[in-house]
């Protein structure tokens, strides 16, 4: 850095300001002081590496970087730190003009919706506008300064494009306050033109003193406090929902003592997946169409449903129609007032560590306990899942295969020999305190919600706010990043459809040396979207991966007015090769036997793992027990929709409204 002659400023470039700047900022939470923003990830091309790549380079020492493959992958990297973080650090992600940063959209969505932070510097065209219309310019009819960098405003927490060098004195703090804001927090987008990235700026010196953000703890008002104690004493049926924000504010021992203190079952969401951490009779598990069938049998007589850090989308409240008691009523606790009034609650807008234990305070002098008929019927409702649960996941059982429909291709159409449900059996049996499962999209989220136990440090990473194909692997990589300790595994939970669509941050993770396992149980297609679909319209149509008979005629519609279909054989893919070629040990275990030893043997490996396990198609855990409203056509040949339809319609009567 080079003082200029005006006193104490700071000649640099806004690249370099902006570096510079993040490489400063710390988050400070329960006492605990780290960088908010520790490394950049990114790809660079001309829209970004004249300006952000040069001041990387030149300041790589104070914020290290990282190279990706994928954008989109590189936000789904950092969102992963960010959860693992607790919400407590991130890390930036630059893009170039046009192509790149519109990877990053994606990125900037699943982050918003899930409240996690990110920081995205996006390339943008020139500002000047001496060189236009450059390559990768959306030149818009109307809207003369439009770029595609547009996009990102309604699904960013924080958007601001950088055309003058001084707008970064408001843009920069305004950024981090959205970072560390629990209730607004999500993706913040600094876009930032490509030729302004390179210009110089007298900067006031005190912008680049380190800076320090305090993560909030909001203190719950007595009143609401009060309001909620006496619903607690009036219920007879009480149920506690937990969501990410009991993670987040690093409130389960608070949860576990309002549970055991007043007698109440809790449930959780994917996001509140391991909010819970000790065994106990009232830890229930996943709540939802993804849930338990206990769970959900004990949430449709609740009579009080008191949610902590959740915002309740459908999938946990089954389309509003498993809440079934008449006289159900809703309270809260949330940090944003939205989402603290959902289903017209009795909100406490609050931090969920200081109202829990302002909860248990208050319950223990009034002395509210749950009556013990109700405890008894969560003890029973819950052991008998647990049975079902333990014979759904033995792996040494041998799967009957007559459980499964009669035109699948479970004995001729695969080697597999263990069903998925199985294969986390496997997981489970292997896990051990400090490892880390994630999963994002497809079956393997909901069938962690259902059965996976994230008690005792087993740590549940679940992103289904935005069930984005693609998050896993890069997901993984961010939270090994957040969580160095190698005799701590991380596992990436996937299916073949979602490892074929993005495999590429493999090879990220064997350049960075990062040991992160992907498991893979092949199942030959897009299996729970095909179970919905069977569910909706009886008959599969473009979910599993088959050849198509012969060649489609697209040219002559007279010559071929009926076409082949994906109706042959399963594809023939080498997902080893696949794997191998990007930088990965990669193992085939079909057995238990096998995949015992293969866990075993690679738990050490100093670097990414691949493991493929076949799994039985069409081989689903018991049935949550919840409605799901996904509409089957109203209009239709296919003689199997009209029973569906009917079914569906039936299920609509279940739907309640609560305000």
């Amino acid at each position: 850095m080079n003082k200029s002659s005006k006193g104490r400023t700071v000649r640099l470039t806004v690249a370099q300001a902006v570096v510079t700047y993040l490489s400063r900022q710390y988050s400070v939470a329960d006492g605990r002081r780290r960088r908010l923003v520790p490394a950049a990830l990114g790809i660079f091309g001309h829209g970004n590496v004249a300006g952000l790549g040069q001041a990387l380079d030149q300041l790589s020492d104070a914020l290290p970087f990282i190279q990706g493959r994928n954008e989109q992958a590189l936000v789904h990297m950092a969102a992963g730190f960010a959860k693992a973080t607790r919400r407590h650090a991130t890390l930036a992600v630059t893009a170039s003009v046009g192509p790149g940063a519109m990877n990053l959209v994606t990125g900037a969505a699943l982050a918003t919706v899930n409240r996690l932070p990110v920081v995205l510097l996006p390339g943008d065209t020139y500002a000047t506008r001496r060189q236009g219309p450059v390559l990768q310019q959306l030149q818009h009819p109307v809207e003369a300064d439009a770029s595609v960098n547009d996009a990102f405003r309604p699904v960013s927490r924080f958007f601001d494009r950088i055309s003058r060098p001084e707008a970064l004195l408001t843009a920069l703090p305004a950024a981090m306050r959205v970072l560390t804001d629990p209730a607004q927090t999500g993706a913040v987008v600094l876009s930032l033109p490509q030729d302004v990235q390179s210009h110089a700026y007298d900067w006031p010196a005190d912008l680049f003193a380190e800076r320090e953000w305090v993560i909030r703890r909001p203190v719950p008002d007595t009143e609401e406090i009060d309001a909620v104690v006496q619903l607690l004493a009036a219920a007879e049926k009480p149920l506690i929902i937990a969501g990410g924000g009991v993670i987040y504010s690093g409130a389960t021992r608070e949860l576990e003592a309002l549970a055991a203190t007043a007698g109440i079952p809790v449930a959780e969401t994917f996001a509140g997946k391991g909010a819970v951490q000790q065994r106990a009779w009232w830890q229930l598990g996943g709540i939802g169409l993804e849930g338990t069938p206990a769970t959900n049998d004990l949430a449709r007589e609740a009579d009080l449903v008191l949610t902590v850090g959740s915002r309740l989308t459908d999938f946990a409240t089954a389309s509003q129609s498993l809440f079934q008691n008449p006289d159900v009523r809703f309270a809260s606790v949330n940090v944003d007032v939205q989402d603290a009034g959902r289903l017209g609650a009795t909100g406490i807008v609050a931090d969920a560590k200081r109202v829990l234990a302002a909860l248990t305070r208050a319950v223990e002098d009034a002395q509210i306990r749950s009556p013990s008929a109700w405890q008894d019927q969560v003890r029973e409702r819950n052991e008998r899942w647990l049975a079902e649960r333990a014979a759904a996941l033995d792996p040494d059982t041998e799967f009957d295969k007559s459980t499964v429909p009669a035109d699948s291709d479970v004995v001729t159409g695969t080697d597999a020999v263990l069903t998925q449900g199985q294969i986390i059996g496997l997981l489970q049996e292997h896990a051990q305190h400090g490892d880390t499962i994630i999963a994002a999209a497809g079956g393997p989220p909901g069938d962690l919600q259902k059965v996976w136990d994230a008690t005792d440090g087993r740590y549940c990473h679940l992103e289904f706010g935005f069930s984005c194909m693609g998050y896993e692997i890069p997901a993984g990589i961010g939270v090994r990043l957040a969580f160095p300790d190698r005799r701590k595994r991380v596992v990436s939970f996937i299916g073949d459809g979602t490892f074929l669509m993005a495999p590429s941050e493999l090879l990220t993770a064997a350049q960075e040396g990062l040991p992160v396992t992907v498991v893979i149980p092949e199942n030959h297609g897009y299996q729970v979207i095909h179970r919905l679909q069977m569910l909706r319209s009886g008959r599969e149509f473009g979910n599993e991966f088959r050849y198509r008979d012969s060649s489609l005629n697209l040219a002559d519609r007279q010559a071929a007015p009926k076409q082949p279909r994906l109706e042959g054989d399963y594809l023939r893919v080498d997902l080893l090769e696949i794997a191998r070629g990007l930088g990965a040990r990669a193992i085939r275990a079909t057995t238990a036997a096998e995949v015992r030893g293969a866990l075993a043997e690679t738990r050490d490996h100093d670097g990414p793992v691949v493991l493929v396990i076949p799994a039985i198609p069409h081989a689903d855990l018991p049935p949550a027990g919840a409605w799901w409203d996904v509409a089957p056509a109203e209009v239709f040949e296919q003689e199997a929709i009209a029973q569906l339809r009917a079914e569906y319609e039936a299920g609509l009567t279940s739907q309640r409204w609560f305000g």
